[in-house]
């Protein structure tokens, strides 16, 4: 039974059981602020470290690391996604903590290029676009630190009130907002880079709707929107990464990459849209445990996003 259809049927209990689900993410919240941060990624790293290994989702990694690094053995396999799931647990308790760690710059180091220098200094607007690295939350901390305002994107989740605990520790990230994934969200983006205003998004999740590129020799499904938006605003995308060097302490990079502008439209997103994912593998293969494995980045379309497409398109031919 799909949640919309539990929504109509027990409206009252869904937005009861929201009520309790949000009441119980603000004491979680409450309680990990009371634990110092070094304490609290420490521990959840270590408890995901042996415990997220009974989750089906580990296999997945671990298929995910064979097809990528075919010549590496079994036990280096294991050892990455057992690190990965310590990096999953140290950002889980550090997101409880982020708007404290924004302002403890002994923790942060920068290293930008040019483009992203000027970004950081307010002289020019552009794309940040990260992906699924280290704590990639704080991967904006350089340029908040620097005064900027940045409009951020994210994925809204399904309980309101648990939403709303998150996003108000956010507050101090995207102070421009933050932007649930949405038809109005695309007008607003356009609108603030043609301003001359920062937007951050995430670049390295599966789209099936957007177009396949190569990523570790396979084609893998990306979304091409950070492309057509920086071309269609004629901004630069800056990539960024965190590397997590020693427990709460992150190196920030920044690598800029401009979007071609032919005539061929579509030819120029899709080469920008590769370039993004060259750069992030080849920032992945430097730190693999410290990437999301779980992605289902190389998977098909499922059964019904594969029925829907189809029948856009069989509308769009004028076939149905």
């Amino acid at each position: 039974m799909s949640r919309k259809l539990r929504q109509r049927k027990h409206p009252k209990l869904t937005a009861f059981q929201n009520r309790i689900e949000g009441i119980a993410l603000y004491v979680a919240i409450w309680l990990f602020r009371l634990i110092p941060v070094d304490i609290a990624s420490a521990l959840m790293g270590m408890f995901w470290r042996l415990l997220a290994p009974f989750n089906a989702r580990h296999k997945r990694a671990l298929h995910h690391l064979e097809n990528a690094f075919p010549q590496m053995s079994e036990r280096e396999r294991e050892n990455i996604v057992r690190g990965m799931w310590d990096n999953l647990g140290r950002v889980a308790a550090e997101t409880f903590h982020i708007d404290r760690l924004l302002k403890q710059n002994n923790r942060f180091e920068a290293d930008a290029d040019e483009i992203a220098t000027a970004v950081l200094n307010g002289e020019r607007p552009c794309l940040f676009v990260s992906f699924h690295s280290a704590n990639w939350e704080l991967c904006v901390q350089p340029a908040v630190q620097k005064g900027l305002v940045i409009t951020g994107v994210y994925q809204a989740l399904r309980n309101p009130k648990a939403d709303e605990a998150l996003r108000s520790l956010r507050q101090d990230l995207y102070k421009g907002g933050l932007l649930s994934k949405g038809h109005q969200t695309a007008r607003k983006i356009l609108s603030t880079l043609k301003t001359g205003g920062v937007v951050a998004m995430m670049g390295d999740l599966r789209e099936t709707r957007g177009i396949q590129v190569p990523f570790f020799g396979q084609m893998a499904y990306a979304n091409s929107v950070p492309a057509s938006l920086a071309r269609a605003c004629n901004v630069p995308i800056v990539l960024g990464r965190v590397v997590r060097k020693n427990g709460v302490h992150f190196r920030i990079e920044a690598q800029a990459i401009c979007v071609p502008v032919t005539q061929d439209r579509q030819a120029d997103i899709k080469a920008a849209t590769a370039q993004m994912h060259t750069v992030f593998e080849g920032w992945i293969r430097e730190h693999p445990e410290q990437w999301m494995w779980i992605h289902k980045k190389w998977a098909p379309p499922g059964k019904n996003a594969a029925e829907k497409q189809a029948r856009k398109a069989a509308v769009k031919t004028g076939s149905l």
